[in-house]
């Protein structure tokens, strides 16, 4: 029973082209479809789903102890402020929201959708000062040792990285040093949905090249001399989970995050929440 509830959460990930399916007492997410193929990917001589449905036949339960970590949930009746502090204090990218008498699972909360609620009423909000400041005076982001790839990077490479690295993008630098793309875990599950999961020794940009119009893509740009406010606005009409930093030379200066700007936005002004 065990394995067939992980294979079929598995497959619905696979089939319905989806970040995350609910499996009792915890996710299966793309993560986990990484991982899978990161431990186990040979080469494009060995059917690749193959491989991981027998993985999933005989080491469900040591992939499962491996990697569990205890279901972070939030109760319907929870605050806004409750589920973006629950968020981002656990470091999670999305949160069930579970009944606490049937125990079911009623919505998932996410960055994206907080944040895409939040500007949607901000015009009958007051507007904080700060929402006018860049961010370069604001501090927000991320500015050293951030990961990329080039458009020759084999997919395999790509996926060492998000594993080794515990990122979610990839932003795509050409020889000259500008970024041309990005590449996200989400970008991984579209290898599934193509059926191009059998050879990760393709480039990046081959894989691009198969994006589907479902599925987010692209990369957004700004500058560090930006004001929040219309950082917000871009990230949300955009609908991306992230924004490259760039300068004048269009190379890559940092990546600023939905978890940033909630972070700003929310629990900095509030005086918690760890870290700006």
């Amino acid at each position: 029973l065990l394995i067939l509830k992980v294979k079929k959460a598995f497959f619905a990930l696979v089939a319905n082209g989806v970040r995350a399916a609910p499996l009792w007492e915890r996710m299966l997410t793309i993560t986990d479809f990484i991982n899978i193929l990161h431990r186990y990917y040979k080469s494009p001589m060995v059917t690749t789903m193959l491989l991981i449905t027998y993985f999933l036949s005989i080491n469900t339960e040591l992939y499962l102890q491996e990697t569990f970590k205890p279901l972070v949930n939030i109760s319907p009746d929870a605050s806004l402020f409750d589920a973006v502090h629950s968020l981002i204090k656990n470091k999670i990218h999305r949160l069930p929201v579970i009944d606490p008498i049937s125990g079911n699972a009623l919505y998932i909360l996410t960055h994206k959708r907080i944040l895409k609620f939040l500007q949607l009423f901000m015009s009958d909000m007051p507007k904080p000062a700060f929402m006018k400041q860049n961010l370069d005076a604001l501090g927000i982001g991320t500015y050293h040792n951030i990961a990329f790839i080039h458009p020759d990077t084999p997919i395999i490479k790509a996926l060492n990285v998000f594993v080794e690295r515990r990122v979610s993008a990839l932003p795509v630098v050409d020889e000259s040093g500008k970024v041309v793309d990005i590449y996200s875990k989400f970008d991984v599950i579209n290898l599934a949905a193509e059926k191009t999961y059998n050879n990760l020794d393709i480039t990046v940009t081959q894989a691009l090249q198969h994006r589907s119009q479902y599925f987010e893509g692209g990369v957004v740009k700004c500058s560090k001399l930006e004001i929040l406010e219309t950082i917000v606005d871009r990230i949300v009409r955009a609908e991306v989970h992230r924004l490259v930093v760039v300068n004048e030379a269009d190379s890559i200066v940092g990546i600023i995050s939905l978890s940033d700007i909630l972070q700003a936005l929310i629990l900095t002004p509030a005086g918690g929440g760890g870290e700006q």
